[in-house]
């Protein structure tokens, strides 16, 4: 089996889906190549830079070698100005590689003026005319090469991100041109949300071969081989370029549990697709993690991302107990056991450098309304917590829900002040409903993004707090906090959370 992990994405750390993927089918004694086309696209356009005459570009172009080289080093990362310019310059370089095919690309994101990745018969288009795609170049002569040395018997795509979509249907069907008999299966976040909609009609039949839902393990090795074993396998990225990502070392990806444990937040997709809470045992975890880094030397790992939706307190607790000897970062429910000073000191001494968190609102009666299980009193205390213990905290708030208006947003643009010594980062979003959301029948809706493959529905605000209204709030008022703006300058442009752990 041959599974890729498409442009366009973050090329800093390896993809675990595929990894995941790859130590299933391993595992049980298949082949298994794995082809991170996304880092190898954008390094590929970046290698022949288009020319241009003003002087940023100019700049960029003559220092890229070096800019590349330097985001693969810690020195840059302890300098937050350069570092800004490298990234800035490598993605101007970029960005002139898309402005020639007229699309917006970053090193971050892929978007096509005439092209929705929300409308299926745009993305059928994309297959068609395969060769409009601005990495046809790099996937027409790579992929053709590895399918003559590696003879797979299907290929598997993992599309997890809107960006992802349009080459992700180039590729396909660029291979379904040229090789009509090699099944292509499609899975990945994405995907699911695509497939646990209650409008899903399947319209790439005769293009997609099998589109999957949820793990797709269990499938994969019954698609090559009828005999399955459901027991756990440690990921594996044997194969992938681990020394090219952009980042000060290799950043190593695992997903100890997939859906949440809370999992009652009104507001969340994965209460929305109704996706279950599977838990990996703390010991197989720990296990896994002592594995990985002994098979990927010389590599040694110099970060190790938890991908959980909420890293469970009965991991954490672990972690604090046996430190896996690699520095970490990840999502957690802010939850009692980090109300507690000498935990928080424990997992500092674990290798946590930094955790995310979803507050969401600093005003109760919003996190009432959410469902989200907490209160301010225990939100105060694990902050200051984690600020006294060492552990930096990238904050994620999300304005608009139904239960907000302008007053809640100002009690929580005044909770951020207050506690402003105590974030380290933060994120703001405004509210996007998904359109099987627990709330969506109580409020008046209409079409959000067009196309049939969209996942949200807007809606009519209950209390008039409408997205026009939300975004002058946070332009003219919330960011323009001294306090709030110095957080929001500490975040790193594009990489954002994937890089901000090296700053802490």
């Amino acid at each position: 089996m041959l599974l890729i992990h498409p442009p366009a994405a973050k090329g800093c750390e390896p993809p675990a889906g595929i990894a995941r993927l790859a130590g299933a089918i391993r595992g049980h004694g298949l082949d298994c190549t794995l082809l991170d086309a996304n880092l190898e696209g954008q390094l590929f356009l970046l290698a022949s830079p288009p020319t241009s005459t003003d002087t940023w570009s100019l700049r960029a172009g003559r220092n890229l070698k070096d800019n590349l080289a330097s985001l693969r080093s810690p020195g840059l990362y302890r300098n937050p100005s350069r570092y800004r310019r490298a990234v800035a310059d490598v993605n101007r370089v970029l960005a002139l590689a898309g402005q020639s095919h007229h699309l917006s690309l970053t090193l971050a994101n892929y978007q096509e003026r005439n092209l929705s990745p929300l409308n299926s018969a745009d993305l059928l288009r994309a297959a068609e005319s395969s060769e409009a795609n601005i990495f046809f170049p790099y996937f027409s002569a790579r992929l053709p090469g590895l399918i003559e040395e590696t003879r797979p018997a299907l290929i598997g795509i993992s599309l997890n991100y809107l960006s992802q979509a349009p080459t992700t249907f180039a590729m396909a069907g660029f291979l379904k041109k040229r090789y009509p008999g090699l099944p292509i299966v499609l899975g990945g976040g994405l995907v699911t949300s695509w497939l646990r909609s209650p409008a899903w009609k399947n319209p790439f039949s005769g293009l997609i071969d099998h589109c999957l839902a949820g793990p797709g393990e269990e499938p994969l090795v019954r698609l090559l081989s009828s005999d399955f074993s459901p027991r756990h396998h440690t990921p594996s990225y044997s194969g992938l370029p681990l020394n090219d990502y952009l980042a000060p070392g290799l950043i190593l990806p695992y997903a100890a549990s997939s859906g949440c444990y809370w999992n009652k937040c009104l507001f969340c997709p994965e209460k929305a697709e109704g996706n279950p809470y599977q838990q990996i045992p703390p010991a197989t975890v720990l296990a896994d993690i002592a594995s990985l880094k002994a098979a990927t030397r010389p590599s040694q790992p110099a970060l190790l991302h938890f991908l959980d939706n909420a890293v469970s307190p009965a991991l954490m607790q672990a972690l604090a107990a046996e430190p896996p000897g690699i520095d970490w970062y990840g999502f957690a429910r802010i939850s009692p056991l980090l109300a507690e000073p000498d935990f928080c000191h424990a997992l500092r001494r674990s290798g946590c450098r930094m955790l995310k968190l979803g507050l969401e609102s600093g005003d109760q009666s919003v996190l009432d309304a959410m469902n989200k299980g907490q209160d301010l009193a225990l939100i105060e205390t694990v902050l200051r917590n984690l600020a006294e213990a060492g552990i930096a905290t990238y904050i994620y708030l999300l304005f608009g829900t139904p239960s907000e208006s302008l007053a809640e947003a100002r009690r929580t643009l005044d909770f951020v002040v207050r506690h402003h010594s105590a974030i380290t980062f933060l994120n703001l979003a405004v509210f996007n409903m998904p359109i099987n959301s627990p709330e969506a029948p109580f409020v008046t809706r209409s079409e959000f993004y067009g196309g049939d493959l969209s996942l949200y529905t807007d809606f009519e605000h209950p209390k008039g707090w409408s997205r026009k209204k939300i975004r002058k709030f946070l332009d003219q008022e919330f960011t323009r906090q001294p306090e709030i703006a110095r957080i929001l300058h500490r975040d790193p442009p594009i990489f954002t959370s994937n890089h901000a752990a090296f700053f802490c």
